[in-house]
């Protein structure tokens, strides 16, 4: 594999008389920080941009994991495969269908590739004001209103978890001859499990980007894009990254991307086994807190089991595990701590649990802060924000 690989390379002996220009000296150099594995394009150890080796390989198993016809690992984000697809699969002046809750990056390859968005707005939660699903009607109508729309772009899932029903608008799209684009940057680690919803490589969308570093364990900026269908242009989409990704790709991100592939391919049923687990567990722990409500695995009543009787629970039959009505389905990996209607804010959530518990979330909002989760999580992880959540409900009434 490309780890065991750079490692051996490393302590062969051989002088780096090449860039990176650290040369691989740890003895000179802070401890802890990769300098041995970072290499560059030399000898024996592929090319990103046109791989024939041990990066090729790389990329076989990605779409073998995920069930793509073709992958491309990605070292600057899922921000570079977003602009990367979309400029490859449109011409300037195209008119493409995009949900208003859409990353930045975007409404930036709309600028940068001169297209015209038609845009399409989710409901909102009146009580949380969290945007819920994209509904399949409303591309329906969209792309009859339009015939001039050439592209369909949906986020799913989004920040809070929100996930969209990504075949039956794949269906609708394909029907009238438009490709789907779905940004899955923090779902890389959904259809593993029963327990989590199905991914939009299985779904049937035409690409995909998804951030490996997000949910899973890679390191910052890794990620990957699926060419799923010959509804995209593998080949254009690899030209389009060439010219947008780094010529220096850092080849400690790409062993990080080769590694979490190679756990996911021998050993995610077990990693998702105890996941889940895990956050069966933390549901039962903060079923019932004073005041504060988690909206945790909120969405469509499709999964079994324990957890699925947690997720489902109504604010009559559970007050402090609330459930959105209009949503397909969610990500039980995302968190959602709602705050609304008492004493602090999500930011003020964020804050406390910051300096009284020393536990970072990953966003905060007006009425609610997010906990982002993956397979990497501990059972006493979430049990120390289960209690936590306990100890500050307590004192947020209203």
């Amino acid at each position: 594999m490309l780890y065991d690989k750079l490692r051996g390379y490393s302590a062969s002996g051989v002088y780096p008389m090449h860039m990176p220009g650290h040369k691989r000296n740890t003895e000179q150099l802070v401890e802890g920080l990769p300098f041995d594995i970072d290499l560059t394009e030399i000898h024996g150890f592929d090319n990103l941009h046109d791989p024939q080796g041990v990066l090729k390989e790389m990329s076989e198993l990605a779409a073998a994991v995920y069930g793509s016809d073709r992958a491309f690992p990605l070292v600057n984000g899922s921000t570079v495969g977003i602009l990367a697809a979309i400029g490859a699969m449109t011409s300037r002046g195209d008119r493409i269908l995009v949900a208003r809750n859409c990353h930045a990056s975007v409404e930036n390859a709309i600028a940068l590739f001169g297209l015209e968005p038609v845009y399409i707005t989710p409901e909102t939660d009146g009580f949380t004001s969290i945007a819920l699903s994209v509904e399949p009607a409303q591309v329906e109508s969209a792309l009859e209103s339009d015939k001039d729309i050439k592209l369909v772009v949906v986020t799913s899932p989004t920040y809070e978890g929100g996930v969209s029903d990504i075949r039956t608008i794949a269906e609708a799209a394909h029907i009238r001859g438009v490709p789907l684009f779905v940004d899955e940057a923090h779902g890389a680690h959904l259809g593993f499990s029963d327990g989590f919803p199905e991914n939009a490589v299985k779904a049937g969308a035409d690409v995909v980007v998804m951030s490996l570093h997000k949910t899973l364990p890679a390191l910052t900026q890794c990620s990957l894009l699926h060419v799923c269908s010959g509804r995209a242009d593998a080949d254009e989409i690899r030209r389009m990254l060439s010219v947008l990704q780094t010529t220096s790709p850092s080849y400690v991100l790409m062993a990080s991307i080769d590694l979490c592939l190679r756990l996911l391919d021998s050993d995610k049923d077990r990693l998702f086994y105890e996941y889940e687990r895990n956050l069966e567990r933390f549901g039962r722990e903060v079923e019932n807190l004073n005041n504060l409500s988690v909206l945790w695995g909120w969405g469509h009543a499709r999964r079994g089991g324990s957890c699925h009787a947690l997720r489902h629970k109504t604010r009559e039959t559970s007050p402090r595990l609330m459930r959105l009505a209009s949503v397909f389905d969610a990500d039980p990996g995302k968190i959602v701590i709602v705050t609304k209607d008492t004493a602090l804010s999500g930011y003020e959530l964020a804050d406390v649990l910051r300096t009284e518990h020393k536990i970072e979330l990953e966003l905060a909002a007006d009425s609610y802060a997010v906990a982002m989760t993956s397979v990497c999580d501990t059972a006493e992880g979430l049990a120390r924000l289960a209690n936590a959540l306990t100890r500050t409900s307590r004192s947020a009434e209203c």
